[in-house]
């Protein structure tokens, strides 16, 4: 039985069945990793697939050498934290609306002209590409420019080209 890390040289070579074994060989644990994490199954099998997306992001070199089970699980636990990172961001926004949204209340005028341009901006960002409303959630979650730059291997100067063209046709779309 072949070693993980002669399977990853093997995989670097473009052995893709090198894939299949260690995905085969490690999935069950790391799910249970990643479950242990975030307490979300759902979740949980949304990070394992961005755990071996890695993996295959990676077959440029990034990976440095020694063992490959810890740095899959490295990959992963950080996949983990930035994800309740994201958690905790959206919770928190969701609260500050919550509060604006009691405070408003004393003005029945302005908590229904709150919730108005909420559903208007809700119905621009359905309208928007899908690539820009992914872009505009998960920086609406609290992901940073440097994340999302990680997240979807572009340079950051790039997600800041795609959230001005999104800010651009949500304001086009706002004022219609």
């Amino acid at each position: 039985m072949a070693s993980d890390e002669a399977l990853y040289e093997r995989l670097l070579r473009g052995d893709i069945g090198a894939f299949d074994v260690l995905y085969a060989r490690h999935e069950a644990h790391l799910f249970g990793f990643i479950v242990r994490h975030v307490g979300d199954r759902q979740e949980a099998e949304d990070i394992l697939h961005e755990a071996f997306l890695a993996v295959l992001r990676e077959r440029g070199g990034g990976r440095s050498t020694g063992s490959f089970r810890a740095w899959l699980y490295t990959v992963t636990r950080h996949l983990c934290l930035n994800r309740l990172r994201s958690r905790r961001r959206a919770a928190r926004a969701v609260e500050q609306v919550a509060r604006e949204a009691v405070r408003a209340e004393g003005h029945p005028e302005q908590a229904l002209e709150t919730r108005e341009s909420a559903a208007a901006l809700e119905r621009a960002v359905s309208r928007l590409p899908t690539a820009l409303a992914e872009l505009y959630h998960l920086r609406a979650g609290g992901m940073s420019y440097e994340e999302l730059a990680q997240l979807f291997a572009i340079p950051v100067g790039t997600v800041k080209s795609r959230m001005h063209q999104m800010v651009s046709l949500l304001r086009e779309e706002m004022s219609r």
